[in-house]
């Protein structure tokens, strides 16, 4: 997601600094106009965006600066409806960087309304005025027919709304009723009153559907979707009328995310409104009503109706391409000889028996659930966790623990960046040299100007934004620019073998573009590459060869060109009689 990524704990607010990278500051704030006829090639009727109690008419068009496109508004019939939140021309200001340029939203009671953007839109920075962790410097929000400028996260708690972050802000160390009512326990005379907030949670979590979840177990031995489960009891413990869900689907299998949808269309049945974001199209499509889009801060389509406005318009309106997954086109055959070889890898309930191979200038693609045991396979390769049996050989010297793999020229980037790959608080040059920083150190001192220049040369390779400023530190970079310094710092290593654990997840269409475009100029330059992701398409779009994982076993392998989608959901979910064919 946008910029700054990391969650906070519910009262706790963050340094106004950077969020995002966007234009820079001094770009002009869109302007409003009288309302016009929309061009008839859009398909989508012009409708004013009346003010509640005024006979004052919003303009149907803005008209942003710097060349860009109009904002596109969608019109479903209904008129205003019952909005309770409503943003005009909001403006947030961090130092050198306009975040929010002039947003415009809509949002009626017991709707979906998605929110779309490429990283860097301004989407967290939206919810985080919302949730009041910033303050809009300019523009109008209302929130209940008010104006609406919460002081603390906790003011727009009480206010009813909540908001969901991609990263949960549970703890893990206190129970399910404990995080549930963290802020606002029940108490008589100083003293928590237990059993009645148990008893509370545990009829919230009935009425989320999900009574088997004990409000006395502990947060840390739940599985994710289960977290988002108590995130959305802590929601609703607060009475909450708006719930804001970034990105909640990132972490779930296939039926999890059913599981989801039908606890949101509970939520929006007893007329709670939602803001959902998401960068996959095929979820807006299934769960949304209406869409507004951001790009670079400024709103350019809104009420948009989600299942029927055509993708290439979605799109269009978040990068200026017209579609969602741009492969380079394959190049060069791969070397003949293995550079890795995986040989009856096995650890005791997370994966067994698992043998493969990468050869030089090839991406194996391995796809499979949330929980099948790719992950776990990658870091066992990797070194970071201990195989029970079996054995990890690169170029036939076998690999044993991180520090022999980085030797032997073996790179990894996780699922968990911001937990397992960056220091959030360091700069971008020192994040990006860390796999190579022998290099820059002589006699006991470093050659900062050194890993500076160094830094510049592959920020630049890889079109990082905002471009030219390798000091920043990282955790104000959205997070597709994030992953981008995670992959530089191995290119920097001169790494021969890269594992990649969901290169894109929480990546916008943009970015994860140009991440393709890396990736594929890396097996063009000889570098082998083991790919997981949950993106179906990306792996049958961006590998050699797919390798499908089920319950911790591989149990298909296929050239690319040789399967498709449908049967490696198959597989995945169900099985089927190409399961007994052997890997």
């Amino acid at each position: 997601m946008t910029g700054p990524e990391e969650t906070r704990p519910e009262g706790t607010c963050s340094p106004e600094t950077d969020p995002e990278e966007t234009r820079p500051e001094g770009t002009r704030s869109p302007e409003t106009g009288p309302a016009e006829a929309r061009s008839a090639e859009t398909g989508l009727a012009e409708t004013g965006l009346a003010e509640t109690g005024s006979a004052e008419v919003r303009p149907a068009e803005v008209r942003p600066a710097d060349g860009a496109r109009p904002v596109e508004m969608g019109d479903d019939g209904q008129g205003d409806g019952d909005v309770v939140l409503r943003l005009r021309d909001v403006v947030k200001v961090f130092p050198g960087v306009r975040a929010l340029d002039g947003v415009q939203l809509d949002v009626r009671a017991g709707e979906v309304h998605c929110l779309l953007g490429q990283n860097g839109a301004g989407k967290s920075t939206l919810i985080k005025v919302l949730a009041g962790v910033h303050h809009a410097d300019a523009g109008e929000v209302t929130w209940l027919g008010e104006q609406f400028a919460p002081a603390t996260p906790q003011a727009a708690m009480r206010a009813g709304i909540a908001t969901i972050y991609q990263e949960l802000d549970l703890v893990d160390d206190l129970s399910v009723a404990e995080n549930a009512f963290l802020g606002h326990e029940p108490s008589l005379l100083g003293f928590t009153r237990r059993r009645v907030t148990a008893s509370r949670t545990k009829e919230i979590l009935a009425r989320l559907g999900h009574a088997e979840i004990s409000p006395r177990r502990m947060v840390r031995t739940l599985p994710a979707a289960a977290k988002q489960v108590v995130s959305m009891a802590r929601a609703l413990s607060h009475d909450a009328r708006l719930i804001v869900m970034d990105e909640p689907s990132a972490v779930l299998a296939h039926d999890e995310v059913d599981n989801l949808f039908r606890i949101i269309r509970e939520l929006t049945a007893n007329g709670i409104a939602v803001i959902y974001i998401s960068h996959r199209l095929d979820e807006i499509r299934e769960i949304g009503d209406r869409v507004t889009v951001l790009k670079d801060g400024r709103t350019t389509a809104a009420n948009l109706p989600a299942r029927t406005t055509p993708t290439r318009d979605l799109v269009g309106r978040m990068t200026g391409r017209s579609i969602e997954y741009v492969f380079p086109p394959r190049s060069g055959e791969p070397g003949k000889d293995p550079l890795l070889v995986v040989e009856n890898l096995t650890r005791h309930g997370e994966f067994a028996e698992v043998s493969l191979s990468v050869r030089p200038g090839e991406i194996v693609g391995v796809a499979g659930l949330v929980g099948s045991g790719r992950s776990e396979l990658l870091e066992t390769i990797f070194g970071a966790r201990r195989a029970e049996s079996g054995t990890v050989t690169v170029e036939g010297k076998a690999v044993r623990g991180v520090g022999a793999a980085v030797r032997a020229g073996m790179g990894m980037a996780p699922e968990e960046r911001k937990s397992q790959a960056l220091l959030l608080d360091e700069p971008i040059y020192k994040n990006m040299t860390l796999a190579s920083f022998s290099r820059f150190a002589k006699v006991g001192f470093t050659d900062v100007s050194g890993e500076r220049a160094a830094a510049e040369r592959t920020a630049e390779s890889l079109e990082l934004r905002p471009k030219g400023d390798v000091n920043r530190p990282i955790r104000t970079l959205s997070g597709g620019n994030q992953q981008k310094v995670v992959v530089g710092r191995w290119l920097l290593g001169g790494t021969r073998l890269l594992l990649l654990d969901e290169p894109t997840r929480g990546v916008d269409v943009g970015a994860r573009a140009e991440l393709y475009q890396v990736i594929r100029g890396l097996a063009a330059n000889g570098v082998g590459v083991l790919l997981v992701s949950s993106e179906v398409p990306e792996v049958l779009g961006l590998a050699d060869r797919v390798l499908v994982m089920r319950e911790g076993r591989l149990i298909h392998e296929a050239p690319a060109g040789e399967i498709d989608e449908d049967t490696v959901l198959n597989l995945v979910m169900a099985g089927s009689l190409l399961e007994g064919e052997p890997a």
